[in-house]
């Protein structure tokens, strides 16, 4: 039970802090679930988030529900996903019933761009951090890192296929790296 509660507090944390959308969610993650937990390495956080990009749904929530379920088994990702969303339902609720009277104030609208600030800071934080464990070689700048981060800013690419050829493109590359080592290993 220990287990389920810790998993729900960190998970209602991610919840709670997680404003700006799923980007926003990445150095919560690191810091608390990567690194103060020890729940799960930077590489598996990359994993979970680009499977929960692909799924239908709430990028936080699918991410939660799989690191959950990586501690856990399938309670664990039933806690944490649904800790993860509490948060959002609470505040949007309250929100809801407030905004819409207050959203003309000039001291609102500069909360929010304040708050639209801030998170650009911490998704770029989250993104040097993943990039030390994402970026191992140059085969993966190259070959796959540069052309996705072109068709992403340059053209209107799904990110669900460009996640698909970057799977594919890796699988490739590690397949090729090998039979390579086993062509050297044989002569």
């Amino acid at each position: 039970m220990k287990d389920y509660l810790q998993l729900f507090w960190a998970f209602i944390k991610v919840g709670a802090l997680t404003f700006g959308g799923g980007y926003a969610m990445l150095p919560i993650l690191q810091r608390d679930i990567v690194e103060k937990h020890g729940w799960v390495n930077d590489e598996e956080v990359m994993d979970y988030y680009a499977m929960a990009q692909c799924l239908p749904g709430i990028i936080m929530v699918n991410t939660s529900v799989f690191i959950g379920r990586h501690r856990k088994g399938t309670a664990g990702g039933i806690v944490a996903g649904l800790a993860s969303a509490l948060p959002s339902l609470v505040i949007i609720t309250v929100i809801a019933m407030f905004l819409t009277a207050f959203a003309e104030y000039p001291i609102v609208q500069n909360a929010f761009a304040g708050i639209r600030a801030c998170v650009v800071v911490l998704i770029v934080n989250a993104v040097v951090k993943l990039w030390k464990s994402a970026m191992v070689d140059w085969k993966s700048i190259v070959i796959i890192f540069l052309p996705v981060f072109a068709l992403s800013a340059f053209t209107e690419a799904s990110p669900i296929l460009l996640v698909v050829a970057a799977a594919i493109a890796g699988i490739v590359i590690t397949v090729l790296a090998d039979s390579h080592k086993k062509g050297g290993e044989a002569a």
